[in-house]
């Protein structure tokens, strides 16, 4: 199996969470016009958080479960498997969880401080 890093593309993430490059949503006012049309256009119509936390969160499990299936081939002896191809798909995995951790960290944070705003 070749495994090989993607790049990390910061503008097609944000546009697959629905949002332009300055954080905001695609179509919220005070955005140009122009610009909010075409970032509407570009990106997916079912484009929302729940969906794109969804996909995250199963493309950890994946990872986790892929790492976890090299392991256990590479300890039964299986030649196939190598090391360094368990080794990065492991890495690949625990930085996908940090990640996941982190960001429930910063939205138990942010839930945190909204409920405790003055009305």
């Amino acid at each position: 199996m070749d495994l090989k890093l993607k790049p990390f593309d910061f503008a097609q993430a944000v546009a697959r969470a629905g949002l332009r490059p300055d954080g905001m949503p695609i179509g919220s006012v005070g955005g140009s016009g122009a610009a909010g049309a075409a970032s509407k256009t570009s990106a997916t119509p079912e484009a929302s958080f729940q969906s794109a936390m969804t996909q995250a969160l199963r493309q950890v499990s994946d990872a986790q479960n892929e790492a976890s299936a090299l392991q256990q081939e590479f300890q039964l002896g299986n030649s196939s498997v190598s090391l360094e191809e368990t080794m990065v798909s492991a890495e690949k995995a625990r930085l996908g969880f940090t990640a996941a951790i982190s960001v429930r960290n910063r939205l138990v944070q942010a839930y945190s401080e909204i409920m405790n705003m003055q009305v």
